[in-house]
């Protein structure tokens, strides 16, 4: 079995981020990228999620962010495959976009 699941959850802080100016755009499969934030005064283990390259939407969930922001900070940027799984309009605004996080196949 080839099990390459790290973790699925819904978008943390998509309340306060750009998420409503991309919404339409964020669809079942939609690939986002994660930037680790260590100097993040909240939280040193703060992973953003951005659509694109520069469009923030949130956070990974504080419960969820740590073996991420691990390889992030050591570099390893295209460790994982980061994919919306579930969008559900009509949710509370912390309940709509959820993702899904995979090793990526190559490494």
């Amino acid at each position: 079995m080839n099990d390459r699941h790290v973790a699925s959850f819904h978008i943390a802080g998509f309340t306060y981020y750009d998420g409503v100016d991309v919404f339409d755009n964020l669809k079942i499969g939609t690939k986002l990228l994660l930037k680790a934030e260590p100097e993040n005064p909240y939280d040193p283990k703060a992973v953003a999620i951005y659509y694109g390259e520069d469009i923030h939407i949130g956070y990974v969930p504080r419960d969820e962010n740590e073996v991420m922001s691990k390889f992030l900070i050591l570099g390893y940027f295209d460790l994982f495959e980061v994919k919306i799984n579930q969008v559900s309009p009509e949710a509370h605004p912390e309940k709509q976009v959820r993702v899904v996080v995979r090793i990526c196949e190559n490494n």
